[in-house]
């Protein structure tokens, strides 16, 4: 034991004294290695995700850090192929070396994001992870794009960790058990060289028994803020679909209950949420018009209370929209999960034929079971009728009718003369219009 103690403290030395001949302080801990900046990248590449990535390398440049690494998992991107080529032009000539892991393990890469392992100084992947389904043509016309002997399965098909490494995709010589998590990945940095700068990332030291620990350099992460993090959600198809369709029945449901509350409220910043995403992701304009004449015809159903013909024709051409809502690019599929759709079309079902008609009814009922007591009662309007509008009578809320030529104003009293279905008819407590019940016989001397 002493040999071995005595043989690695020779060896330490030894290296000290040439690092020294060199004009080179050699580092005795890992803090005092210059940093490696970790940034994560995770879902579909849009506008939002694009412009952090850049912010990422001018604060990894800026900070002092001596490589950045860009933990990927990402299914696609919903940005124009100028915009990822200006990317990948801005990883390639990145003033620090700049790598790409995929992982955690389960992670996938594919569509124009896997093109950014060609640009990237250091690509590693953690086993469970896949990559491929690039397309053609590529982003970056200058730049050799060269994933050796996989270059023509990874644009049609994807490749594993093993078939990916023996195939010769990645520029990181890992083992067969490749880079399962980042402290990995910031190991295997150790010791390249990139544009004539030798990484230094891992520290060896002796522990008090003998044994030789490696120490890894600080690791500074960071990824989206608070709002990005939101325009980033929202920009994914499922969020987006979700949050447009909820704000729409919401809305309607806010509309049929005669007022302005939560509901209402939740329903406009879901519809803001969901036509930003929508914006921000290709989809059929045709597509999202239907959406919104569904919404109209399963409303007409809903002022009767009883879900009709209009409330089927509704469902049919939601669902078509939805099904035909996002199409497909550079290979990649936007179209949500049956789970989304069915959540999505399932719950504008339940919605609009079973709690809209009942919330309807009961809000526009009587406590009582009879009606015809008020006929000839006084009930205070909430609101101007010109001609409609809502009345209190009792406990119980009314929409109310009146004739076009007598409308009353919001507070005054009006007189119940009739019902119709839900609808109250009334007219003014004085000066009511004269109508066909008061009409006499004509010749009538009475008669003006």
């Amino acid at each position: 034991m002493r040999r071995l103690l005595t043989a690695a403290l020779a060896a330490i030395a030894a290296s000290a004294i040439l690092a020294s001949a060199a004009g080179a302080q050699p580092a005795t801990d890992a803090s005092e290695l210059a940093p490696v900046d970790v940034f994560e990248v995770s879902g579909l590449l849009d506008a939002v995700m694009v412009d952090e990535i850049s912010k990422a390398i001018d604060r990894a440049s800026s900070g002092d850090a001596q490589a950045l690494i860009l933990q990927m998992n990402s299914r696609g991107a919903v940005v124009s192929r100028s915009e990822m080529a200006k990317l990948a032009e801005r990883i390639h000539t990145a003033d620090i070396p700049v790598a790409i892991w995929v992982g955690p393990s389960g992670s996938r890469v594919y569509g124009l994001p896997a093109q950014l392992l060609a640009v990237a100084d250091v690509t590693g992947m953690a086993p469970g992870t896949r990559i491929g389904r690039m397309g053609t043509p590529l982003i970056v016309p200058g730049v050799d794009m060269d994933f050796g002997q996989a270059t023509a399965e990874l644009r049609s098909g994807t490749l594993g960790f093993q078939d990916a490494r023996r195939l010769g995709a990645l520029k990181l010589t890992t083992s067969d058990e490749g880079v399962p998590v980042l402290r990995n990945m910031v190991f295997a940095l150790d010791g390249l060289t990139i544009n004539d700068s030798v990484l230094d990332t891992v520290v060896e030291r002796l522990d008090d028994d003998g044994t030789v620990v490696r120490d890894a350099t600080t690791v500074r992460f960071s990824k989206l803020g608070a709002l990005p993090r939101l325009l980033h959600t929202v920009a994914s198809p499922p969020v987006a679909y979700l949050l447009f369709t909820i704000g729409l029945a919401l809305l309607i449901f806010e509309f049929f209950t005669a007022g302005v509350g939560v509901a209402g409220l939740v329903g406009a910043v879901s519809a803001i949420l969901g036509s930003y995403g929508l914006g921000a992701l290709p989809t059929r304009g045709w597509a999202i018009a239907l959406i919104i004449v569904a919404a109209m015809a399963l409303a007409v159903d809903v002022q009767v209370g009883i879900p009709r013909l209009w409330t089927g024709v509704g469902l049919v051409l939601y669902t078509v929209a939805s099904w035909m809502l996002f199409p497909a690019i550079d290979g990649a599929t936007l179209r949500p999960s049956w789970i989304t759709l069915i959540t999505g079309i399932g719950g504008m079902a339940l919605a609009f034929i079973v709690g809209m008609p009942s919330m309807v009814r009961t809000r526009f009922a009587t406590p009582t079971i009879g009606r015809e007591w008020m006929v000839g009662q006084m009930a205070t309007t909430t609101e101007a009728l010109n001609p409609e509008g809502i009345v209190r009578l009792g406990d119980a809320t009314w929409r109310a009718r009146t004739n076009r030529a007598t409308p009353i104003e919001a507070g005054a009293p009006a007189r119940v003369v009739a019902i119709d279905g839900f609808t109250l008819e009334v007219e003014p407590e004085q000066g009511a219009a004269r109508d066909y019940r008061e009409r006499r016989p004509k010749g009538s001397d009475s008669e003006s």
